[in-house]
């Protein structure tokens, strides 16, 4: 019975999660990349995960501010009380009474020689750092979004390529069995062209689903990973990336959320230091308190007020280490600045190389399909011509779709290498 309620329950939220992709995406729906990076924001669980991440970082800051106010509070008692007397151990008669208290209390921080202050600090940065790591993340699944993206589209084209190739070579056939059947060709030239068709079909296979699974991870890329059918905008074309790797260089610096991050950190280890050292100062605090006691009501009624001062003369030596642990903190955080600024220069620097060289290789590629697509009308006419053998055209083919296959690759790198560059530099 419990294992059909779990199975109602899953499938409950299954058709929760259909129903939210489905209003997110309609059914056939044009999708351009901004729209699925829009909707992975909504999705995303590491995304809401790290905007609850800032809300607990800010309620933090909060709970520091707590000691600027007065803290009150409010008691209530009762007691029956027998006490035990020399009279009552002897003659065993009872003197039992009641008991009432209640009490109100305040109690009002005045300085504490900046302890208070210095832990509000600490938790503004902490939650500037916690903002920094919500932009670190967004950017990360930015990235992983654009990523499928493209995939899908080099997925789409690499199936156009292999329909164009059964269509092609299926034409092919129908050529080699007209020529067989008048006596021009063999029956090899039949064989050979059905061997082609055939391995023609098995590679469309292979382009369907390698669509199919890239849209997949697109889809889980915008954490829907129950999507309806959609289309996405053909965006895979050669624009060239205007900047220098200088100008990178800076706007990484300037940008990238993890390196802001990490200095927040730093900063915030930097107020620790001054908040360990505050175990070497007094606190002066205010209190005030009315009181009501009594056997019976109305119950006798009485207050006091009066300031306190605590001086630490002696902890073990707590605050001395504290500072030395604040200290030691520091240093650490400094160094990882550090390590963290110089990969960022090395990923800023593979990105823009990866870019460049992804720039320069599209026009030889396209080159290479013109030359290929020219080489294969060569063949085929060759072979019409009667002059010409299927192996040209096959070995012509082939070359054409690694060809076309190549473009597309090399498409799909420029576009890979400008995503990561701009994760590099810390763009959305």
């Amino acid at each position: 019975m419990q294992r059909v309620v779990a199975l109602i329950v899953l499938l409950i939220f299954a058709l929760i999660s259909v129903a939210d992709a489905e209003e997110l995406i309609k059914k056939g729906e044009t999708l351009p990349l901004q729209r699925c990076i829009e909707i992975s924001a909504l999705r995303q669980p590491n995304v809401r995960a790290a905007t609850s991440s800032v809300d607990s970082s800010r309620s933090r800051v909060g709970q520091s501010q707590s000691n600027y106010y007065p803290q009150i509070n409010l008691s209530s008692g009762y007691s029956r009380i027998s006490p035990v007397s020399p009279d009552t151990a002897v003659s065993g008669s009872s003197s039992s009474f009641d008991q009432y208290t209640s009490s109100l209390w305040l109690n009002q921080n005045i300085y504490d020689f900046g302890k208070t202050s210095s832990e509000v600090q600490i938790q503004k940065l902490n939650l500037d750092s916690s903002v920094s790591d919500l932009e670190n993340v967004s950017q990360q699944t930015i990235y992983n979004v654009k990523l499928a993206y493209y995939g899908v589209i080099q997925a789409k084209h690499n199936r156009i390529v292999a329909e164009d190739t059964v269509k092609s070579t299926t034409l092919h056939l129908e050529q080699a069995k007209g020529f067989f059947e008048v006596g021009i060709r063999p029956k090899f030239d039949v064989t050979r062209a059905e061997v082609d068709l055939s391995n023609a079909r098995l590679n469309l296979i292979r382009a369907e689903n390698a669509f199919r699974i890239a849209v997949a991870t697109l889809n889980n890329a915008m954490g829907v990973p129950e999507a309806p059918d959609y289309e996405i905008d053909d965006n895979l074309y050669f624009e060239k990336y205007e900047m220098t790797f200088e100008d990178a260089i800076d706007n990484a610096y300037g940008n990238r959320p993890d390196l802001a991050s990490l200095v927040s950190k730093r900063q915030a280890s930097e107020k620790s230091i001054d908040l360990a050292k505050t175990g070497y100062y007094p606190a002066l605090s205010g209190n005030a308190a009315y009181n009501w006691g009594g056997e019976k009501f109305p119950l006798d009624d009485g207050w006091n007020v009066g300031v306190a001062l605590s001086f630490p003369l002696f902890s073990g030596f707590l605050t001395t280490h504290q500072v030395a642990e604040s200290r030691a903190n520091l240093n650490v955080l400094t160094a990882n600045e550090e390590f963290l600024k110089q990969s960022i220069y090395l990923e800023v620097q593979q990105a823009y190389l990866t870019l460049r060289a992804a720039e320069e290789a599209i026009p030889t590629a396209k080159l290479v399909v013109d030359q290929a697509r020219e080489n294969l009308d060569i063949a085929n006419g060759r072979y019409l011509a009667g002059v010409g053998n299927p192996i040209e055209v096959t070995d012509a083919e082939v070359s054409l779709v690694n060809a076309r296959t190549s473009y597309i690759q090399a498409l799909y790198a420029d576009k890979v290498a400008q995503a990561s560059l701009e994760k590099a530099m810390g763009v959305k």
